[in-house]
């Protein structure tokens, strides 16, 4: 027994598809059976009946009349009187061996029955491959009469059967694999939908054509949606409240400060302010990102944008090269995408002092453009939390270093607002490589 109280077997499919499937075409199949089962027992019960009455009804005439005949003209009839499951011997027929099996009982009583006891019978049964029986009686004269019986059914099963069976099985297990389809159908479309699902980005909705219960589905499921996409909005939306009607009071305390005597208290004071300042910039930055921005796909040629990046923080006496080599152009919002490696540069400078750009295109449709650094890196287990908003890892990504936690969590908004992605990963040798994967055309 497993822990949900369900029995499971070794060969038991992990897909509704295939469970649903078997279920559906063992049960036809057994019910199929059954029926066939009975109707081939009812036909050798008719069969058999027949035979009987066959037995009870023209065996005793047929015993009558050769009782009646001469001896010497007993012969000529036999044949006339012989049906296609007995005959007639006259003579002490075949040597046997005493028969006391139920058939031979039947049979016997039925053509004891039959004579009224005129004649006793002896039931025998004959070795060999066919099951034969052989009735031995007396008749009035003294002459010995034996009746040679091959019970075999009279209706034999015709040799197209198995082929109308074939095609039956055929047709079950189609009519089975479409039943399986139309049900399993709309859960696939709704797992598709469920994995391409946004709400940054406005979609198509999910189809709600079908049969009442799917339909119902689907319509909760793109109320869901929205419903969710409504909920991020009202939460970059009170973001950006915030931060915005923040800059007011932070830049009067800031000219209060400037104003004031020179203090160490001033020092740390201004410093605060500007940390503040930071965050409530990148929060702004971050409530924008969420919303993508009103910039136009452009095409850019790739060696001079990546080269122009790594010139202006040159200029700055920052440590920015490019490796390997850059060429082709690419289709994206260069603004988007520029904010987007500058924030990977960004921390790359401040955790590890350098920074190296590295393009890779992959395939005709994708371009990646990497950002690495030999810094601390970040644990495995918390790659996939750094991407969320306000996230910083105390050894290193703390208030000393600035930062608020929003530059990975801005470039993954932006990177979905350009149709790309972003992804972190340690690398060989320590450091991190932050990427981020774009539109080649």
């Amino acid at each position: 027994m497993s822990a949900s109280g369900g029995l499971r077997f070794g060969f038991w499919p992990s897909t509704l598809r295939a469970r649903l499937f078997l279920i559906l075409l063992f049960g036809l199949a057994i019910a199929y059976g059954l029926s066939f089962t009975v109707l081939f027992v009812e036909r050798s019960m008719s069969a058999k009946a027949v035979m009987l009455g066959t037995l009870e009804s023209d065996v005793a005439t047929s015993i009558a009349v050769l009782d009646r005949l001469p001896a010497d003209q007993r012969g000529d009839l036999l044949d006339r009187l012989s049906r296609g499951n007995y005959r007639f011997e006259l003579g002490p027929g075949l040597p046997g061996v005493p028969d006391n099996s139920s058939k031979g009982k039947e049979i016997g009583g039925r053509i004891e029955e039959a004579i009224g006891g005129t004649y006793p019978i002896r039931m025998e049964s004959i070795p060999g491959d066919i099951s034969r029986l052989q009735a031995h009686l007396t008749l009035s004269d003294g002459s010995p009469l034996t009746i040679d019986i091959t019970p075999r059914p009279p209706m034999p099963i015709a040799a197209w059967l198995p082929y109308v069976l074939a095609i039956q099985m055929a047709l079950l297990v189609l009519c089975t694999w479409f039943a399986v389809r139309q049900a399993i159908r709309p859960l696939g479309a709704l797992a598709a939908a469920a994995d391409e699902l946004d709400p940054n980005k406005k979609g198509p909705p999910l189809s709600e054509r079908g049969p009442s219960e799917v339909a119902h589905a689907a319509r909760a499921f793109n109320a869901m949606r929205e419903r969710i996409a409504h909920y991020l909005e009202e939460r970059v939306q009170i973001l950006a409240a915030i931060s915005h009607d923040l800059q007011t009071p932070i830049t009067r305390m800031r000219l209060r400060a400037d104003m004031a005597d020179e203090s160490p208290e001033k020092d740390k004071l201004v410093r605060d302010l500007g940390e503040i300042e930071r965050l409530v910039q990148d929060g702004i930055a971050y409530a924008r990102s969420a919303h993508g921005s009103g910039e136009k796909f452009s095409r850019i040629d790739l060696s001079s944008f990546i080269d122009s990046i790594a010139y202006d923080y040159q200029d700055m006496d920052k440590d920015v090269s490019v490796v390997g080599l850059v060429q082709g152009v690419a289709s994206t919002k260069p603004h988007a995408l520029r904010r987007i490696l500058t924030n990977f540069i960004d921390n790359a400078l401040k955790f590890a002092g350098a920074a190296e750009i590295g393009v890779e295109r992959k395939g005709e449709e994708a371009i990646v453009i990497t950002v690495m650094d030999r810094g601390p890196g970040i644990p495995e287990a918390m790659l996939e939390a750094a991407m969320q908003p306000f996230f910083r890892l105390e050894q290193s990504r703390n208030r000393e270093t600035g930062g608020t936690g929003l530059g990975l969590a801005i470039a993954q908004q932006l990177a979905a607002a350009i149709g790309g992605s972003v992804r972190l990963y340690n690398r060989e040798g320590g450091g991190l490589a932050a990427e981020v994967t774009i539109r080649a055309n």
